[in-house]
């Protein structure tokens, strides 16, 4: 999302990495926890390793010092952008130092070469051939014809279905409430070359399929961990992936659908890995895919996002031209359906202080997987901040599409004048900064759908100033009620709650955990998960079975309460070495933004996000009860 090059001081440097997360979420850094004993059959923790920030901070670097040529109409020789994005990592670190730029890359640290190469390719160095599943001693005997996902025990997707309440109903999960105490650790899979476990894996017709910071899919079986295949995508995968039927596709009767950071979206025969297409949903160089799309009715509904906004206030860089979208795809052939941007057609409005061009609106990225309204036909998902003066009404908001057409229905604006650039503050301030910078604030997490009891429905989603907020699809979006459930200032939400038939639950990124009622907005309970004192953050997704609510923590702990009371039957540290099923040097780490996810009587939850918030990792962990 956000990248930097060159820090200008050691104070910049700080900000970057206070506000890189998806979506810059500003959560207190954890605590580097004590060693700790070793579990049976796992080796000894391992010493942490600094927060693996590369991609991070090399876009901003590209920004910052590349972008005065690269994509400047006036030097003609200079690749653009969009040309550079194709280029594998190696074949742009060889241009910084032995190359045609090598000149260019003497200002340059070895490390930060690096970042650069990495952040602008998409994809980590060293790991094109690395995660091959053919490489790996655990392959899978058979490969037998896969059953209809829809038949038996599945978690598709981002919150287990398209209303995103992340709900798992007792017939799918096979886990019982009784059973969670004694969960133990059934398996675990090692992402080799990975540094960040963010991609949340979809369990279907017993299997699991999953994407890696390394740009491979894998398909896994559930209860072994055995490898079926790999597949190597053009760039890194944080997304989620769904699993759904595909038609005209030749043998292929079942696809896995998935997007990257370079904007791409792809499907593949679920039975083999093979492609079966592949699309490009947005063309400014600075947009990817951070949310997993969603799938419904042989459509996608994919959400664009973009780092645009990480080192825009540069005075080299057009600030700024990046507007989030949504994209309905065919999901049997690809091809673009329509496509609705949250905001008008940026227009120039004035040069910087260097004579660059500058331009507005821009922003309001979507970071989260769209919600699906099969009764009004519709379409949620919150946007972003703005980049750019004065915010536009859809920025910070939740919006309502037509499912068919993409036209806009409605949109309710939680913050208004939250216009960001990172960086744009005290003595770092140019004039591409917005004049008054906003809070950074965002709608972070996928709007919740749910049905209560009495008949009335709810869309419902929160903020990381902890604003629960609670709208009525059937009326245009009109707000039902709002709370605030933070125990201290901008300790909210950031990455997903989830939602039964009586409350909603969320991690707060104070260490805690909250319910609150869907009718009332009441808090039903606040429960603290952290130690009294520590900078853990639990503002991470949340995941249900009946009874039993799942959260992690940036400090690797992955916790399950009574969704009655809050209070805490089972707990897991994450934070160590495992053995790994396909021999591959793992650690986990800090759960930081995907959650667990239950299916067929078996937990699975990767360990390592990193990226902002405690220690990274590369493991997938698959969990049943003995």
């Amino acid at each position: 999302m956000r990248h930097y090059l060159l820090l200008a001081s050691s104070v910049f440097a700080a900000t970057v990495l206070l506000t890189t997360v998806h979506p810059r979420a500003q959560q207190p850094a954890a605590p580097q926890p004590p060693a700790q004993a070793a579990a049976p059959g796992q080796q000894a923790a391992p010493q942490q390793a600094p927060q693996q920030l590369g991609t991070e901070l090399g876009f901003g670097l590209f920004q910052q010092r590349c972008l005065g040529c690269h994509g400047n109409p006036a030097v003609e020789k200079a690749p653009p952008p969009s040309t550079l994005r194709q280029l594998p990592p190696e074949k742009i670190l060889e241009a910084l130092t032995t190359g045609v730029m090598k000149v260019q890359g003497k200002s340059l640290s070895d490390a930060e070469k690096r970042r650069v190469s990495e952040s602008i390719s998409g994809r980590l160095l060293g790991t094109a051939a690395s995660g091959d599943a053919a490489e790996m001693p655990n392959q899978c005997v058979r490969n037998q014809p896969l059953s209809d996902p829809a038949a038996g025990p599945e978690w598709n997707g981002w919150g287990v279905d398209a209303t995103n309440a992340r709900s798992q109903v007792e017939g799918s999960a096979l886990l019982l409430a009784d059973h969670v105490p004694n969960l133990k650790l059934k398996w675990a899979f090692g992402y080799p070359g990975g540094i960040s476990a963010w991609g949340q894996p979809t369990v279907a017709s017993g299997r699991v399929f999953v994407g890696s910071d390394t740009g491979y899919v894998y398909s896994l079986d559930a209860d072994s961990g055995c490898v079926y295949w790999s597949y190597k995508t053009k760039a890194g995968i944080r997304a989620a992936t769904s699993v759904g039927p595909v038609a005209g596709a030749g043998t292929a009767k079942y696809a896995v659908y998935v997007g990257d950071v370079k904007a791409n979206v792809y499907a593949l025969d679920a039975q083999t890995g093979k492609e079966i297409w592949t699309a490009h949903v947005d063309d400014h160089f600075t947009s990817r895919v951070t949310a997993g799309p969603t799938l419904y009715e042989h459509r996608l509904y994919v959400p664009v996002s973009s780092w645009e906004e990480f080192s825009a206030r540069t005075l080299d860089y057009p600030c700024c031209t990046f507007r989030g979208a949504v994209v309905a795809l065919d999901a049997d052939t690809g091809k673009q359906i329509w496509k609705t941007y949250t905001l008008d057609d940026p227009k120039p409005v004035r040069k910087n202080s260097k004579g660059v061009q500058l331009s507005a609106p821009a922003g309001a990225a979507v970071w989260n997987s769209p919600t699906i309204d099969p009764l009004r036909r519709a379409v949620y998902f919150g946007t972003g901040d703005a980049e750019t003066a004065p915010a536009p009404k859809t920025s910070d908001a939740i919006m309502a599409v037509d499912m068919d057409s993409g036209k806009v229905l409605w949109s309710y604006q939680v913050v208004e004048n939250d216009s960001f650039l990172v960086g744009c503050n005290g003595e770092n301030k140019t004039d591409n900064c917005p004049v008054t910078q906003g809070p950074d604030l965002d709608i972070p997490m996928s709007p919740i759908l749910k049905t209560l009891p009495n008949g009335t429905r709810v869309l419902v989603t929160g903020t990381k100033t902890g604003d629960v907020v609670a709208l009525d699809p059937d009326k245009g979006g009109a707000l039902v009620w709002k709370v605030n459930v933070a125990e201290r200032p901008r300790t909210g939400m950031f990455w997903g709650g989830a939602a039964d038939d009586t409350n909603a639950y969320f991690g707060l990124s104070s260490g805690s955990m909250v319910a609150v009622n869907l009718a009332t907005g009441e808090k039903a309970w606040l429960k603290r998960l952290a130690p009294e004192g520590s900078r853990t953050s639990n503002g991470v997704s949340v995941s249900l079975i009946p009874g039993v609510a799942f959260v992690g923590g940036t400090d690797g702990r992955l916790h399950a309460v009574w969704a009655k009371n809050g209070l805490e039957i089972w707990t897991y540290d994450t934070n160590k070495k495992f053995d790994t099923v396909n021999k591959v040097p793992a650690s986990g780490g800090s759960i930081g933004a995907a959650g667990p996810v239950i299916a067929g009587g078996m937990l699975f939850v990767g360990s390592g996000y990193g990226v902002f918030a405690g220690p990274p990792g590369n493991v997938l962990l698959a969990f049943s009860a003995e």
